[in-house]
């Protein structure tokens, strides 16, 4: 085989190993595999959770890996499935800079090929670091997510299926020219039109992670077989990057490999909601406390945002990724909380619809011109009287801008979520995870929910 982008990829990703990789990126890779087992753990109640777990159960296969949040065990390739499309069953998972929910279709990619080959927990490390640098440098290199989404009409989270092959491989133990097959073979298996965010219920959003772990988990098993696909699939005339490529694709999926770990760009979410609606709400609760603001005196609500995060959240269909009505929420409820559910019951609500009416969207030009990709909002609050107030949250809490999170904040959200379950105990074997000799002793702790 001659020299490749996708060989020079699948070179790098076989000489990978938790040992090289610093402390400090180990240490959030930890923090994301816990997020996002919990993510799915308890997604699983969730309509998406659900349907996907009724879907694997039917199919079942050799018990090789969980179902998150059950005690069943089903195929490698179907657990990737049903715990990828729980973990982003409910928006309670991680986001990242670069966007797009990266670790819905990773993390459990990897976590379910682990299982299947009985890989100690620095090999899980180890494959979601690279799993990340990979399927984050694809989507960097084919314009970003609201390049892939507005030139080509696709959720760019797809791309996460030939990271998620890339770290299966490895997992694998696959030979480079292996996984220069794999990833070829990934791209045969995903996709997704970005007319699967006009869905009501947030089931085929969901669907779309985990099936985009179900493709990378299955790509790696196919090229072990012996299944081949294009060898250079994405510099090959035809392939990924004359598809779908921006200008400087090789050098932008090739910069900074072992060096700028993509898992460092990694978002943590406090509230269950799409990310963009996390700062306006942020914003908009900081000053109803700051200036003792009742709801009651509320006239007028403007959020300000760059124009895309602002399509992305104006008056959409799936009531947890509309600002207006999770801001609403959170106003007359002074909050979102992790462990309920406020729709469909929050209708009921007789001052529901009257303060939904008076939140405004609008375009902010600074928000615009400093950062278009961005997830800011500035928020103003008019009251009854005539007083204004303002705020800007540039990052919301637990954006990697603002130092992503630390053990203490994951762990209690996750048992504000989740409180009859015992999150110590999934902290503490997380943070130990690169000591683990079977991830197993992980996995194992998130077995059925009470």
């Amino acid at each position: 085989m001659s020299r490749s982008t996708t060989l020079t990829l699948a070179q790098y990703a076989a000489s990978t190993s938790v040992e090289r990789i610093p402390e400090e990126v180990r240490d959030r890779a930890k923090q994301v595999i816990l997020d996002e087992m919990a993510s799915a753990h308890f997604g699983r109640e969730q309509p998406a959770g659900t349907l996907a777990a009724r879907y694997v159960t039917a199919q079942a296969g050799p018990p090789e890996a969980r179902v998150l949040g059950t005690s069943l065990r089903v195929s490698a390739p179907l657990a990737a499935l049903a715990n990828g499309t729980a973990g982003h069953a409910d928006e309670i998972d991680g986001a990242h800079v670069v966007g797009g929910h990266p670790g819905a279709t990773l993390v459990h990619a990897a976590l379910a090929v682990a299982e299947r080959q009985c890989s100690a927990g620095a090999e899980l490390l180890n494959a979601v670091v690279l799993g990340y640098d990979i399927g984050v440098r694809l989507i960097e290199a084919c314009g970003g997510l609201f390049g892939v989404k507005e030139r080509r009409h696709l959720n760019a989270d797809f791309l996460h299926a030939v990271g998620a092959a890339v770290a299966s491989s490895r997992l694998m133990g696959l030979t480079p020219e292996r996984y220069c097959h794999a990833m070829a073979l990934a791209t045969f298996q995903a996709n997704g039109l970005v007319a699967l965010f006009q869905e009501k219920r947030h089931i085929s959003k969901a669907f779309c992670n985990g099936q985009y772990a179900m493709a990378g988990v299955s790509a790696a098993l196919m090229a072990a077989t012996g299944f081949e696909g294009c060898e250079d699939i994405l510099g090959d005339p035809h392939g990924l990057f004359d598809a779908w490529g921006a200008d400087g694709a090789v050098e932008t999926v090739t910069r900074g490999l072992g060096q700028d770990f993509a898992v460092m760009g990694a978002n943590f979410k406090f509230v269950r909601a799409g990310y963009p609606i996390h700062a306006p709400v942020e914003a908009a609760l900081s000053l109803v406390a700051r200036h003792a603001i009742g709801t009651e005196t509320i006239s007028a609500v403007e959020v300000g945002m760059p124009a895309r995060a602002l399509r992305v959240v104006d008056d959409r269909r799936m009531r947890n990724i509309c600002l207006q009505d999770m801001l609403t929420v959170a106003l007359l409820r002074g909050g979102l909380k992790l462990n309920e559910t406020p729709f469909p019951a929050v209708l009921d609500d007789l001052a529901f619809a009257p303060l939904r009416s008076r939140i405004t969207l609008v375009v902010n030009p600074l928000l615009e011109a400093e950062a278009p990709n961005g997830r800011g909002a500035v928020v103003t609050i008019t009251t009854r009287d005539g007083r204004a107030v303002t705020e800007r949250v540039d990052h919301p809490r637990g954006h990697s801008a603002r130092g992503g999170v630390t053990w203490d904040e994951l762990t209690a959200k996750w048992q504000e979520a989740a409180s009859a379950q015992d999150v110590d105990s999934w902290t503490v074997s997380a943070r130990k995870l690169d000591d683990l000799e079977h991830v197993g002793q992980l996995s194992g702790l998130f077995g059925e929910r009470p």
